[in-house]
């Protein structure tokens, strides 16, 4: 019986999704929605998304923008 080999874990990936899971859980103390995120920073509630669940890889200056509205500094949510 032949099994599919495993994937190999993608470092890149892994810090994609810490760091949406950090804009989450600032965001959600911010006491601010995914549309309230995306309404300030100009972009859809689906890229919103895109960043919590790891899946976009967002340029710096975005970053700074997302921290910007979350009252924090880019470290917190890229360290």
């Amino acid at each position: 019986m032949s099994s599919k080999p495993r994937k190999a874990r993608d470092p890149r990936r892994e810090l994609l999704a810490a760091l949406g899971k950090r804009v989450r859980t600032y965001r959600n103390q911010c006491q601010l929605t995914q549309q309230d995120l995306a309404l300030k920073l100009d972009l859809s509630v689906a890229y919103v998304s895109l960043i919590e669940r790891g899946h976009r890889n967002p340029p710096f200056l975005r970053v700074v923008a997302i921290a910007k509205a979350l009252r924090t500094s880019p470290a917190m949510l890229v360290e």
